[in-house]
């Protein structure tokens, strides 16, 4: 009978499956308990089994949560409309937290976003059949006809359409007054009018199509890489001048062990326009392990605790790593990392090969106080 110990031991990738198969009757949970042992005392001793994870749990949760105390220096962003939202911490207090990019990034972020406000009406009222387009081979069909749920010749879209076209009617008018610069001004009045523009035609004909969408699209882009632009300078422009500032306030030393916590949702984590400004600030040899990118399902309620809960999980595990598993540095690495532990040995197993991984990883948040907001939060 092979047991679960030899399965794995001597199983070959190629063949797991098939021994596994085999060998399922002798390692199933179900399986009928040895001669002279009762169902009940193999329950009991399976629990007493569970119950060495649950105390190693709570070993782990209670060293984090001490250890998120001491942590220092650390830099909290949260992505947001306006540019990033940005808290200091040092010494277990949040020294301050700012709001630094100038504010004609989110003005040109906002008429920049046109199109896509056009397009998140008309969506579900397109044909859910690809059409003859330049970018046809990169739209997938299931995910068109996923978002095209509207009956053919539904005119539900024009009202919807006809309100957003009010509000940037009222942006158009004002836009003189805004005080803007005269090529950011030039440009979002090019997106503004093509829009509404765009709008009457269709809502005058009743129809539109993805060949129409697109070809209004096209024609505003050139203004809309304007628009960006300005965004990503005046980004650029107000968070090195608050990373320069709070590194004279910590000193040089304590800049050089700065750490700090992206937090964003799935679609913005890669390449995060934060990320990509601070790496710039940090200290050159510490960067790839203490900048750490954190996407969330959704923005969190209290983001510092979620940054500081993922953070000391990863710390305690960056030295728990070398600790724990200093015979076998990959699994070092691992635990470091974003890999699962068992992931190495599943790709063996079923002759898979691994991506490239990254140097920081995060983990779920805890339940429990933040000691720096006193408040808990859920991801």
């Amino acid at each position: 009978m092979a047991t679960r110990r030899g399965f794995l031991g001597t199983a070959s990738a190629v063949g797991a499956a098939t021994l596994l198969t085999s060998a399922q009757s002798a390692t199933s949970a179900t399986a009928a308990p040895a001669a002279g042992i009762t169902a009940t005392d193999e329950k009991s001793a399976r629990d007493a089994i569970r119950g060495v994870n649950t105390a190693m749990r709570t070993n782990y949760a209670s060293l984090k949560s001490e250890l998120v105390k001491q942590l220092s220096p650390v830099v909290v962003v949260q992505n947001n409309a306006v540019g990033g939202r940005f808290t200091l911490i040092n010494e277990g207090r949040q020294i301050e937290t700012v709001d630094p990019v100038p504010e004609y990034f989110e003005l040109a972020k906002s008429i920049a976003h046109i199109p896509l406000g056009v397009y998140s009406v008309l969506a579900p009222y397109l044909s859910d059949q690809v059409p003859n387009i330049t970018n046809a081979a990169r739209i997938d069909p299931h995910d068109l006809e996923m978002i095209v749920f509207k009956a053919p010749g539904d005119k539900g879209w024009i009202t919807p359409l006809n309100a957003f076209r009010a509000t940037l009617n009222t942006a158009y008018t004002k836009l003189a007054t805004a005080n803007l610069p005269l090529d950011l001004e030039n440009s979002c009045d090019t997106i503004l009018r093509e829009a509404m523009a765009f709008i009457d035609r269709s809502v005058k004909a009743q129809t539109f199509d993805m060949v129409s969408f697109n070809r209004f699209a096209a024609t505003v882009y050139p203004a809309i890489r304007v628009n960006m632009t300005f965004a990503a300078t005046a980004q650029i422009n107000g968070l090195e001048a608050l990373m320069k500032r709070w590194r004279t306030l910590l000193g040089e030393k304590a800049w050089s062990d700065l750490y700090v916590t992206v937090l964003s949702i799935w679609t913005t984590a890669e390449l995060n326009q934060a990320s990509i400004i601070i790496r710039r600030t940090m200290n050159q040899m510490k960067v790839d392990t203490h900048l750490i990118d954190l996407p969330t399902v959704e923005t969190p309620s209290d983001p510092i605790f979620v940054a500081l809960d993922n953070l000391a999980r990863i710390v305690q595990d960056n030295l728990a790593a070398e600790m724990v598993f200093n015979t076998d540095l990959k699994v070092a690495d691992a635990l470091k990392g974003e890999e699962d532990l068992l992931s190495d040995e599943i790709l063996k197993q079923i002759g898979g090969t691994a991506p490239t991984a990254r140097t920081a990883a995060f983990g779920g948040a805890a339940t429990g106080a933040c000691p720096i907001t006193g408040r808990t939060a859920a991801v």
